[in-house]
């Protein structure tokens, strides 16, 4: 049977990507441990494709304790190392160790403000921005809310989440809808 659906020309490279596509981009995401895990690999993708972090993502889930940002706090310098040499996941360590300042800093967000999620849709007012594009060509790299974003969890003590990864953080966990006018999945969410 013929998939049919049309959707964003971005997503079009194999199934792993219309999965990704049709089931998790741009979808409301509030589940604080997800959140979380899309702010890393996020972080994770500076200077490489989607693709590849896509493609890791399982190994990422295992390396890093299925993101349970207690226990990645407490990682210590052998663990760094242990995680350096492993294939599956981008072995940078300025990236490892971010993960571990993240979860350190997730934590204390989640003390002040009773969950990561409530913090983080803050900046979108806790609804979902739905911009309308026909094409891959307007959509921006990053806004002026991604810009607030990126400033504050930077004070915060996050790493890697300066304004652009903040934007497509904000269109992979739904709090922006960017999906092209023409897909199918407009709307929908």
């Amino acid at each position: 049977m013929e998939d049919k659906k049309i959707r964003c020309s971005w997503c079009l490279k194999d199934q792993l990507y219309k999965d990704y596509h049709d089931h998790e981009w741009g979808v409301p995401l509030h589940d604080d441990t997800r959140l979380f895990e899309m702010l890393n690999l996020e972080g994770a993708q500076a200077g490489l494709s989607w693709y590849t972090v896509l493609q890791k993502r399982e190994n990422y889930r295992k390396a890093f304790d299925n993101w349970d940002a207690k226990k990645i706090a407490r990682y210590t310098d052998a663990k760094v190392e242990k995680l350096l040499q492993n294939p599956g996941i981008i072995r940078n360590r300025l990236k490892v160790l971010a993960t571990i300042s993240n979860a350190k800093a997730f934590l204390k967000v989640q003390e002040e403000f009773g969950s990561f999620d409530k913090y983080i849709w803050q900046f979108v007012n806790h609804q979902p921005i739905i911009n309308h594009y026909k094409g891959s060509s307007g959509i921006p790299a990053k806004t002026p809310i991604s810009d607030a974003m990126s400033k504050d969890l930077l004070k915060r003590g996050f790493k890697f989440v300066g304004s652009t990864i903040c934007y497509a953080f904000m269109q992979a966990t739904g709090m922006v809808d960017d999906h092209f006018d023409e897909c199918w999945k407009k709307n929908l969410n």
